[in-house]
This record gives structure tokens, C-alpha cells and sequence, in this order.
């Protein structure tokens, strides 16, 4: 159930009641900030009073007058110059909380089913993942699981780099040295060596670099021998990346793989048909499109290059058959992608194409959920100390030594495999967790010490508290029928923690809508130091009531549902000790 949605609706009941015009009825609800103003509070009256000419108390009043919260509120009122302040009544409150902890997915509102496709991870081919392929991974993967939560039909699509330069550079480099250790590659270290040498030679060598865009156009045409030795590179990189994918505990398989070479075919036809449709034009031998949306340095048209000279086709073509394919092959109601800022204005200048020459309808949604960047101490981009670019699986093989020196202290007796395993789960888990508890649109500090500490809003902490409330349902089995009874708010600590507990689905749906997924952390923190404050001063298993007890293990109960639930949304490994 949606508290937030609930009060907006019968607001705006009362406004039309009023006599306000249904297209200004927009009130802005939402949670109050300090108890003294209630648990919700609806701002605007002051702006539609203004264009209404009159008093902001007068409206806010007429609205209350007709407003019907009937054992819904206990009590509303007029804060400031027209603030309208609701307070909840408890045992409103106390019955929704009953049905969340009884109904299928905790009573969230079913919705009309759309198919989101996600873009998000895109490594490229023939290099090792790294740092930066952190954020996109990790939120997009995040934003999967809200949205199979809520009941969309999700497709995960890995939009990998496994086609262009590249592989013409890497093709005309085996077949230059005939080498079999080059044909016959197996370790991703040695292909990315592999591709240092054939970019050298690329860059300072201009047969070879004729020689290699040769061998792209061969690839694009389909030769055999160019496609085995294509493959054979694939295959390597998507082996290693899936250990990646495994160890973060992130969705994405083999059968999410949608690369670049998959919309290959459709090249040709889509060129001559924004040519058709007089969109595309020859300039200076290549194919363009000019888009008088955007303008280059001179104020001119800026000018989309589809096809190059030589016949070559671009990331913009390529990117243009992408979101016909996923609208008329995956029949894509939301395309969301997940790349950084960078990508911006070209993603816009694609999206301008596909409109134009209706390859896609008006109601399919284009998004990019762009993200900062991830920086070190000194707020420079995070790298190695000699400058490299730091390799995710070194990454994680850090994070995991760290997480063993913390466990092995922390618990001095513990059997080293046992030790290992929690390691791997916290020492992931702290990564994935640091990343999605920032707000996605700004830089941060990566720090090794804040992710993997026991306090505050990190992964251990919401591990550690997810085993806490294990222990106390664990000791609670002998109470079978406590689920028969009522749930009871008898003081404020419960009245907190349940008005927390049913802002669930308010979270969850605002994180579907802007694609952040640190509110989710953040609510989880908030859930969790809620349940600390409630658990000190709310006796659940001693205490003589056995009404109370009943009621005590139900809100513990609901809170450990609720925090399994957004763990497993944020892919955050469960432990069952710490």
C-alpha cells in the first residue's frame, strides 16, 4: 500500500469538491520532517491560492472541510501560512501494517505490467573489466530487480563493444604474426597484451592500420575466417566477465549478451532508409544526418555521421538499429540506459533520429540514468598508484582480503573456511553497497574503511542487523499462533517504527520512477535504526502482555521481511552469522 499515493488521491478529491480546476489540482504530499508537523504534510496550497487569489488559510481550510481521512488521520491541521499537516491514527496505521505482513509481497499494489529494457554493464571486448564498469553494472542490476519486484517484465541487456576498430586492429595482428599462441588465446591477459601490440602498431604503422579497417569491413560482411577469430575473442572476455558477474552476485548471463554485432545486419537497411526518408544525405562522401536541434561551434546543424567513406558503419547507426530492434523485436514499453554523463548528447542525438523517422512510437519511454564518477582521496578518478586503470577483479580480490583481516578479527576462533565465505559476502557486498548508497548523479570518494565498518549505512551493518532479527525469530518459534493476534501500537517507538514499515512501497515505487537506488538504501538504514531503537526500549519476548508479545513479534517479523526483501532487490549477499 502507498500512504504517499493514498493521501494525494483524497486531496485531490477535496480540491475538486472545492471547486478548484481538476488541471491545478497537483498537491505535493509528502512525510513530514519533524513529528511536531505530523506524518504527512501537503505543500502547494500557497501557489494555488496565489493564482486563485486567495488567502492560503482560507483555501487550506476549504480543503480540510472537504477532505475525507475518516479512520484514516486522527487529526488534521493548518501549519504556517497554509501547510496542511496530517496526522495518521495508530490503529489505521496498525491494521495496514497486518496486511503487509500477511499478503503476497507485502500487500504491494499490482500495476499494468510494462517491458523495460536495461542497458547497463557494456564491457568491452578484449580488455579486463574495470572500475568504471562498477556504477553501470551494479544500479543497473539494482534497478533489474525493482522492477521485476513491482511486476514489469524486465530484459537485461549487456550491450557489449564486440564490434568495430577494435577487431579489425586484433584480426590483422594474429594474421600478421601467424603465431599459434595468439590463435589458440585463453587467458584475457594475454589477448589484452595482444591488443596493445596491435594498437601500436595501429597507431605508428599505416599499412597495418589500412589493413585492420580492411578487416572490419570483412567483419561486417560476414568472412568466415574474420568471424572465427571474432568469436574466439568473445567468448574469452564474456568468460571472465561472467566470474565477475558471479562474485558481485549480479544477474547478467550469457543469454543477456545483446552486442554490438547483433544489429550488424540491419545496418545497411537502416542507412537507406533514413536516406529515404530524406533524414541522412552525403556530405563530403560519408552519410550524415543534420539535426538543427543541435549546433556545432559555428551555430551550424550538427551533423550525425551514419556511414563513413569507406562504407564503415559508426556507434550512432549502430545505436539507431538498437532501439528499432528493441522496440520492434522486444516490443520495449521503457528503454533505460545506464552509462555515465558522457554519453549524454549522443544518446540525445540518436533518440532525435529514431523519433524522426518513427522507427519508434511516442510512448515508448527513452531514459538515461547517467551516474558521477567514482574518485580516490583526492578527488581525482580512482586509480592504480602508477596511474593505470584499476581492474575490477583486482577490486574484488582486495575487498575480499580486507573483509578476511576484519572477520578474522572481529572472531579470533572462527574455522578459515567459514571465515573465507563471510569474507566473500561481506567483502562484495561492502563494494556493491558503498556504490548504491550514493546518490547515482554525483561523484564519490571510494574508502575502504567507510564500506567494510559495522556502523552507520554500510553493508556489514544491514548484514549484521539482518542476522540480529534471524536470532530473534529464531527464539520466537515456540510462539506458533502469534500471527493470530492483532498488531498493537501502544507507545511512540512502535508508532515510528510502523509509519517506517508502511512507507515501503512509497520507496520502492519512487526508486522505479527515478532509477535511485540509494533512497532504498537510505529507507533500509532508517527501517533498521527505527528496529534498534524499538528492540532497546520495547521488550519483545519478556514482557507479561501476551497481547504486546504477540503484536512485538509481528512488527519484528515484518521488519525482517521488509529488510530480506531490499537486500535482495540491491543484491546484497545474506548472511545467517556474522
Amino acid at each position: 500500500m502507498n500512504v504517499k499515493l493514498l493521501i494525494s488521491k483524497k486531496i485531490i478529491e477535496a480540491m475538486i469538491l472545492v471547486g478548484i480546476p481538476e488541471a491545478d489540482c497537483k498537491p505535493q504530499v509528502r512525510q513530514a520532517t519533524k513529528i511536531e508537523f505530523g506524518n504527512y504534510q501537503v505543500n502547494g496550497v500557497m501557489f494555488l491560492a496565489k493564482k486563485l487569489g486567495k488567502s492560503p488559510r482560507c483555501l487550506a481550510e476549504d480543503i480540510i472541510n472537504y477532505l475525507d481521512l475518516k479512520d484514516i488521520a486522527n487529526k488534521i491541521e493548518i501549519g504556517g501560512i497554509g501547510f496542511i499537516n496530517i496526522f495518521l491514527d495508530n490503529n489505521w496505521m496498525a491494521k495496514k501494517a497486518k496486511d503487509m505482513l500477511i499478503m503476497p509481497k507485502l500487500g504491494i499494489t499490482p500495476i499494468k505490467p510494462q517491458t523495460i529494457v536495461l542497458d547497463y554493464s557494456s564491457p568491452n571486448i578484449a580488455k579486463e573489466m574495470h572500475v568504471g564498469h562498477l556504477r553501470s553494472t551494479i544500479i543497473g542490476d539494482a534497478m533489474a530487480h525493482v522492477f521485476e519486484f513491482l511486476g514489469h517484465n524486465v530484459i537485461r541487456a549487456n550491450h557489449i563493444g564486440d564490434w568495430g576498430m577494435q577487431f579489425g586492429m586484433l584480426i590483422a595482428f594474429i594474421k600478421k604474426e601467424q603465431n599459434k599462441n595468439y590463435i589458440d588465446i585463453n587467458l584475457l591477459k594475454d589477448l589484452e597484451d595482444c591488443y596493445r601490440k596491435a594498437k601500436h602498431n595501429y597507431e605508428n604503422d599505416p599499412i597495418f592500420a589500412n589493413l585492420a579497417r580492411n578487416y572490419v569491413l570483412e567483419l561486417q560482411r560476414g568472412k568466415k575466417n574474420c568471424l572465427n577469430i571474432w568469436k574466439k575473442i568473445v567468448n574469452i572476455s564474456m568468460k571472465q566477465n561472467q566470474e565477475i558477474y558471479n562474485r558481485l552476485n549480479v544477474t547478467l548471463t550469457n543469454k543477456d549478451i545483446m552486442g554490438e554485432s547483433l544489429y550488424n545486419p540491419m545496418l545497411s537497411e537502416v542507412v537507406s532508409d533514413l536516406k529515404k526518408k530524406g533524414l541522412a544525405v552525403k556530405s563530403q562522401g560519408a552519410t550524415v544526418v543534420f539535426l538543427n536541434e543541435f549546433k556545432n561551434k559555428e551555430g551550424k546543424p550538427m551533423g550525425v555521421i551514419i556511414q563513413k567513406k569507406d562504407g564503415g558503419y559508426l556507434y550512432s547507426t549502430i545505436d539507431i538499429a538498437c532501439i528499432k530492434y528493441r522496440y520492434e523485436k522486444l516490443k520495449a514499453d521503457r528503454i533505460i540506459y545506464y552509462t555515465d554523463s558522457r554519453q549524454h548528447q549522443h544518446l540525445l542525438q540518436v533518440w532525435n533520429i529514431v523519433r524522426k523517422a518513427g522507427y519508434i512510437p511516442n510512448y515508448v519511454i527513452l531514459e538515461h540514468h547517467s551516474f558521477g564518477m567514482i574518485l580516490d582521496n583526492n578527488n581525482n578518478p580512482f586509480k592504480t598508484r602508477s596511474g593505470d586503470t584499476i581492474k575490477l577483479s583486482s577490486l574484488l580480490d582486495e575487498a575480499f582480503l580486507r573483509a578476511y583481516k576484519l572477520v578474522k578479527k572481529k572472531n579470533k576462533k572462527i574455522d578459515d573456511n567459514k571465515a573465507k565465505h563471510l569474507a566473500e559476502a561481506i567483502g562484495m557486498s561492502a563494494i556493491k553497497y558503498s556504490e548504491l548508497s550514493k546518490n547515482r548523479v554525483t561523484d564519490y570518494i571510494f574508502n575502504w574503511d567507510q564500506m567494510l565498518t559495522f556502523e552507520g549505512n554500510t553493508a556489514p551493518y544491514m548484514q549484521y542487523a539482518y542476522t540480529r532479527l534471524t536470532s530473534i525469530l529464531d527464539k520466537s518459534k515456540h510462539y506458533k499462533n502469534f500471527l493470530n493476534k492483532d498488531i498493537i501500537i501502544s507507545n511512540t517507538n512502535e508508532e515510528r517504527l510502523v509509519l517506517c514499515l508502511l512507507q515501503f512501497e512509497e520507496v520502492i515505487v519512487k526508486v522505479a520512477k527515478s532509477g535511485t537506488p540509494h533512497v532504498m538504501c537510505n529507507y533500509i538504514y532508517d527501517l533498521t535504526s527505527k528496529f534498534s531503537s524499538f528492540y532497546e526500549k520495547c521488550p519483545i519476548l519478556n514482557i507479561g502482555d501476551t497481547s504486546i508479545k504477540y503484536s512485538r513479534l509481528q512488527l519484528s517479523l515484518l521488519t525482517f521481511k521488509i529488510l530480506t526483501e531490499v537486500l535482495n532487490i540491491l543484491g546484497i549477499k545474506i548472511v545467517k552469522y556474522m
